[in-house]
């Protein structure tokens, strides 16, 4: 670790010292990297998962996996962001209102249980492009260590591989709305029916990165750009075409480019 790095954990460091810390957990290499630091550096740290229709169940089954390997407390707790019609109506502040309300969890789990401080795992990487989520989080009170440090993901990543965390090279993940254009409703059938797919070409294929965009009766196949070539197998794509129909979907295409962040803005930057 260069020393540039080093002086970053370190404020990190002195944030999270001695303060009794809850961890946003999702079990990424970002949240995992975060839970380690308070681990090492606070008086006291609980995780603390949200499981909603919004997240795939095996990111579940990873983050429980990850807490018991970080040997760290944790904690579930549901919530439906399908009870906000709001939200549901997918306006282009759409992660806006999910970080709100999940802030307000957070918070509100914190403030009973006894802790100082909320923090979660958003880096310096992420703020490319449009982010209103991370506005939510700053009205809300929640910390942003990495964002304050100015930490990027590639230092998260390499402090991870250095400590031994199973997430060091995990692909980033985001919840299943963003598999929606805005101003498409977003209903339990329709993110169901993204989330099978989704597993369904993780299964199929052998990919680390998928999303499965939703455009009504076509779902647009996005895979890391250096997998790409895994698609190319006719019965399988066979296979994955009968699985859409079977679930809701007429239609069926690949995106060439690949997966990129941000790639629903493209529709609505157009």
């Amino acid at each position: 670790m260069n020393e540039h790095s080093k002086d970053k954990f370190s404020k990190i460091a002195r944030l999270l010292n001695g303060q009794r810390v809850l961890v946003a957990f999702s079990g990424g290499v970002d949240s995992s990297v975060l839970a380690l630091l308070a681990k090492k550096h606070a008086d006291r740290v609980v995780l603390l998962t949200i499981d909603s229709i919004l997240s795939p169940q095996s990111e579940l089954v990873n983050a429980k996996k990850v807490a018991d390997e970080l040997k760290i407390g944790s904690e579930i707790i549901h919530v439906d962001h399908l009870d906000d019609d709001e939200f549901t109506k997918n306006p282009r502040d759409r992660c806006y209102l999910c970080k709100k309300k999940l802030a307000k969890v957070w918070i509100e789990y914190a403030s009973k249980r006894g802790f100082d401080m909320v923090v979660e795992g958003t880096s310096a990487s992420d703020l490319k492009g449009h982010r209103p989520g991370e506005r939510a989080l700053r009205e809300m009170g929640v910390t942003s260590p990495f964002l304050d440090a100015g930490m990027t993901k590639d230092e998260i990543r390499k402090y991870a591989r250095e400590n031994g965390l199973s997430v060091a090279d995990r692909p980033s993940m985001a919840c299943l709305a963003t598999r929606f254009p805005y101003g498409v409703q977003i209903t339990k059938k329709y993110v169901t029916m993204v989330d099978t797919i989704e597993q369904a070409v993780r299964r199929i294929f052998e990919v680390r990165t998928i999303r499965a965009r939703f455009h009504g009766d076509l779902v647009r196949i996005e895979v890391g750009s250096d997998e790409r070539d895994k698609l190319f197998d006719t019965n399988k794509l066979d296979e994955l075409n009968e699985l859409a129909i079977s679930v809701g979907f007429t239609y069926v295409a690949i995106d060439a480019r690949g997966y990129r962040t941000g790639a629903m803005d493209e529709l609505a930057n157009s």
